[in-house]
């Protein structure tokens, strides 16, 4: 009963992921049947958003010193599709002082991940998720299995980061499976390559830049789908504004389901994901 309430609640996920061996497939978190108002910010006179350097591949510094990143992209697609590119600044700062800087209206956004908490909504206000961090299991290639992954896992030895959200998910989900906990990532890995357990479970981005890293040796692939679980995993990431910048927050949601329909948010999700954790 538990897991067929779990697999309708990740059902969108499951119905794009039927067809992984395509290619890349896209998030999306916006019914793109839906038009949302577009706000007027022509009296805005700067639109900032506040974001840090050291959270790859989001935000970072380039090799050349620029500052780079899927935020910093996903910001000036929302500036030019709100038609205030001139007004759009991108400012980066310590995580630490974020919440400081918006509060003390240095800038008007925060795009660097906040997460978005019970108590995080106390002190903002958040556009709706872009981006969702699904569960996901990885296997050897030559033994990869699709969906139903829940009815071809069982009895299958499992590993998972040990005392983590995806530990109590995989547990709570997949009862069935042979639960193996690792007190690291890495020795998950080695736990994998070594063919000691028959799956690792986890969170879909990092082992999607685990296989896609030389340390992987290319031995192994996604299996069945993403799971979106936000009571273990979290809500996703959203763009985080002040409570009173009820414009702001509309316009930034607008903004982020137009450019979800014209392909912007799909070219920069391939950019940045070659390897899509989806």
């Amino acid at each position: 009963m538990i897991l067929t309430a779990f697999l309708a609640l990740a059902a969108p996920s499951l119905a794009c992921a039927q067809t992984i061996a395509a290619g890349p497939q896209i998030p999306v978190l916006w019914d793109t049947k839906e038009r949302l108002p577009k706000p007027d910010l022509s009296a805005l006179p700067r639109l900032r958003f506040l974001t840090t350097t050291d959270f790859p591949p989001f935000n970072f510094f380039d090799d050349q010193g620029r500052l780079s990143g899927f935020h910093i992209d996903l910001a000036r697609a929302i500036c030019a599709e709100l038609d205030v590119a001139e007004k759009c600044q991108i400012q980066a700062l310590p995580w630490k002082e974020l919440d400081g800087a918006l509060r003390a209206g240095e800038g008007e956004a925060i795009v660097a991940g906040t997460a978005v908490t019970a108590a995080s909504r106390e002190d903002y206000a958040f556009t709706r998720p872009y981006l969702q961090f699904p569960a996901r299991f990885i296997m050897p290639k030559a033994t990869a299995v699709a969906e139903p992954i829940w009815e071809k896992l069982q009895g299958k030895r499992v590993g998972v980061l040990g005392a983590s959200a995806h530990e109590r998910m995989l547990r709570d989900y997949f009862d069935a499976v042979k639960v193996i906990p690792y007190p690291s990532p890495e020795k998950l890995y080695d736990g994998l390559k070594a063919g000691n357990i028959d799956a690792a479970f986890g969170d879909g981005l990092r082992l999607s830049f685990w296989l896609a890293s030389p340390e992987s040796d290319d031995c192994c692939r996604f299996a069945g789908g993403p799971y979106l679980a936000p009571d273990y995993v979290g809500a996703g990431m959203a763009i985080a504004t002040r409570k009173q910048d009820d414009v702001l927050l509309a316009a930034f949601n607008y903004a982020l389901q137009e450019i979800t329909v014209d392909g912007t948010f799909a070219e920069l999700y391939l950019r940045y994901f070659p390897i899509g954790f989806y």
